[in-house]
């Protein structure tokens, strides 16, 4: 059997603002569809779909994307300014460096380096 990961979906309390937080972060062009969803074909990234629900994030999330960048520092302060969140400082152990950061909606990612 051959199975390849095609889409990843998020759920959003207002999905057409949170595609055009990733788009601006990871590229590519924001779309939106019908009945609410939206989704963003960015380079290198399976599909990332939005999908509307009615109640706002709750609790840690049980997945998160780390998101491979070139320098830490500037990714967070570029990240940042489109409205995530950082939390705490950024960590180096074995395999390398990270910074956690919440989206605009509160989900949790990582910008990581090698």
């Amino acid at each position: 059997m051959r199975t390849r990961l095609s889409q990843i979906v998020v759920d959003s309390t207002d999905p057409a603002a949170l595609v055009r937080f990733w788009a601006a972060l990871l590229g590519g062009e924001a779309v939106d569809r019908a009945r609410g969803w939206s989704h963003l074909d960015a380079p290198g990234f399976p599909r990332m779909a939005f999908q509307p629900v009615p109640e706002a994030k709750a609790v840690k999330n049980r997945l998160h994307l780390d998101v491979e960048v070139d320098a830490i520092p500037d990714a967070t302060r570029v990240a940042i300014g489109l409205g995530a969140v950082a939390v705490g400082g950024a960590t180096t152990d074995a395999q390398g460096s990270f910074q956690v950061l919440r989206d605009p909606e509160g989900d949790e990612f990582c910008l990581v380096s090698g």
